[in-house]
């Protein structure tokens, strides 16, 4: 898992301890809803919808340092660009389990800057 700790470290020294822990805090629900959302739109064959909230994980992932979901979410939606069905699905599901592993981390992460 590549949790970066410096994006981390620049977001408290912009925005302060609470400034900071309200944005991860944000970010972390946020990012549990559409994990959940793309796998119930990859269950129902929108491409179009899975797409656009694989994208958007990308920038709230990257936001908070978590650069292998970004990457991941990168991948989802470049193999829905080659419409290659498979490689969507093997590439979902990895995203799914890496977004549930780094989601731990910066949670556990969150607990020990507080």
């Amino acid at each position: 898992m590549h949790l970066d700790p410096d994006k981390l470290g620049e977001l408290y020294a912009q925005l302060g301890e609470a400034g900071a822990e309200d944005v991860v805090c944000r970010a972390i629900e946020e990012l549990a809803v559409r994990l959940t959302h793309c796998e119930r739109l990859w269950r129902q064959n929108n491409m179009v919808d899975l797409r656009k909230n694989a994208r958007s994980l990308i920038a709230i992932a990257e936001q908070i340092g978590m650069s292998a979901m970004a990457s991941i979410a990168r991948d989802v939606t470049a193999a829905i660009d080659n419409e290659d069905a498979p490689a969507v699905a093997a590439i979902l599901f990895r995203l799914l389990r890496v977004g549930e592993r780094s989601l731990t981390a910066v949670w556990d992460q969150q607990d020990i800057t507080v």
